[in-house]
């Protein structure tokens, strides 16, 4: 099967309980873009059915036959391996990040966790399963928040018992707390065995709250490296690192320096208005996934999809001494790429994409918003705006510059400049200038030296 069609994002679904699975096929067939190729009950189905159907997308419950353990993770792991690129949404009734931790424990690329009791509300399956078929990432907010806070809630435990067990599970030594707390290593070290012996107190009495606390604390301790690895995949980079140990608070902001990419389809809303919705549907998750691939290959953080327009940074949230470079580079790859998936399309009689990008580089305020629904990492600034700006004075195929990010450009390329441009939210106008070897993935070997445009082509450089 081609993936890169422009059919609804074909689905493989396995649970063993028929009603559910049944339940969940009807969520899902309820989007014209999705479409269900078929079931299994079981481990030897999934990977017979996954091998039949080709699927973009693989959504499974973690618990089936045949010992009822966690074949449907095992399942999908060997669905990754022989067939590279299939997304994978596993369905659980389980809060424990346990399991999300083994899901995810190689990569949080196209894969999602997602709560059976949250399924059904709104869009979220639909939603998630488009998301891991363009390589990105779903997860239930409730899994996030055991990640970062990998102790349960509070269980007859006092506030400062709380809190104690909490800096335990994140990894804090005892005489770092004794630091924090201003008493001695003694004294944090009998609170920390008074707190546990509560606990289990707990559980010898029944107190099955007590023993899934003492369960998940004993799990956060002994895993909280490859938890912190796995939060650090579901975020864009080192935003785990600032949420476990910088104890950045979310709606805090920083400065930053950074490039921007912002990128956008040429003649869009015509191509809109000419083709099929699920046609349409179906190229741009192509593009989308082709985009991010790019991206993600030069380290660089996704923002935003919004419609047909993409938001990335380089530079942040951690720092990226050839920020500049990496943009640049990623924008080659996206012109490429989507060459690449052009060719097929027209050969299909499909209308192709024309990309215009715009990079811009300089400072930004950046920071982490969220709610119990959503975590997001946003950059606002002039920097920002200017790359929107930029991108607008691109044609199909081409990449405009600021005047900052040729500067900041470590090795220079091959650019003509585009002279002083007025541009919307400005009172003075800006210099850019147009990459002339779009083609290359690397800087052109007739470059100019950063700062100094190179002579249009045909001319001496």
């Amino acid at each position: 099967m081609d993936r890169t069609t422009s059919a609804p994002i074909t689905v493989f679904l396995a649970d063993d309980n028929l009603i559910v699975r049944e339940g969940v096929r009807a969520l899902i067939q309820r989007n014209p873009d999705l479409t269900v190729v078929g079931t299994a009950e079981d481990y030897d189905g999934v990977i017979g059915g996954a091998t039949t159907t080709n699927p973009q997308v693989l959504v499974t419950d973690i618990r089936m036959p045949p010992s009822l353990r966690q074949e449907g993770i095992d399942a999908a792991k060997e669905v990754r391996k022989r067939h590279p690129g299939t997304g994978v949404v596993v369905l659980s009734q389980y809060e424990d990040p346990e399991y999300a931790v083994s899901l995810l424990a190689e990569g949080s690329a196209g894969y999602g966790y997602l709560l059976k009791d949250n399924v059904a509300k709104g869009t979220q399956l639909a939603a998630a399963i488009r998301a891991v078929a363009t390589g990105g990432t779903a997860l239930d907010p409730a899994i996030v928040q055991a990640l970062v806070q990998p102790v349960v809630a509070p269980g007859g435990l006092t506030r400062a018992e709380e809190e104690l067990l909490g800096m335990i599970a994140e990894g804090k030594p005892i005489k770092a707390i004794a630091v924090a707390r201003r008493i001695t290593a003694e004294a944090v070290d009998a609170e920390v065995e008074a707190a546990f012996v509560k606990l289990a107190e707990g559980v010898s009495t029944g107190d099955a709250g007590a023993l899934r606390r003492l369960r998940m604390l004993y799990q956060a301790i002994v895993d909280r490296e490859e938890q912190g690895e796995t939060l650090s995949r579901l975020l864009p980079s080192g935003l785990a690192d600032k949420l476990r140990h910088e104890r950045r608070a979310i709606g805090e902001t920083e400065r930053v320096v950074v490039t921007v990419l912002m990128s956008d389809i040429r003649s869009y809303s015509t191509i809109a208005e000419h083709a099929d919705p699920s046609q349409l549907a179906g190229q741009l998750n192509t593009h989308r996934a082709a985009m991010n691939q790019a991206i993600l290959g030069e380290d660089g953080t996704v923002m935003q999809f919004v419609g047909d327009a993409v938001m990335a940074v380089f530079g942040a949230p951690f720092p990226q001494p050839d920020h500049a470079g990496r943009a640049v580079v990623a924008a080659s790859a996206m012109h490429r790429l989507q060459r690449e998936i052009n060719e097929r399309w027209a050969a299909d009689g499909l209308p192709v994409f024309g990309l215009g990008l715009g990079l811009s580089t300089g400072e930004a305020a950046a920071a982490l918003l969220g709610s119990a629904q959503r975590l997001e990492y946003t950059l606002v600034g002039d920097t920002v705006n200017l790359a929107q700006r930029l991108q607008q004075f691109a044609g199909a195929g081409e990449t405009v510059l600021s005047e900052a990010t040729l500067r900041a450009l470590g090795t220079p390329v091959r650019a003509v400049p585009l002279g002083e441009q007025m541009v919307k939210g400005r009172e003075t106008p800006v210099t850019a200038y147009k990459i002339t070897d779009p083609a290359t993935g690397t800087p052109g070997a007739a470059a100019v030296a950063a700062g100094r445009p190179a002579a249009p082509s045909g001319q001496p450089a």
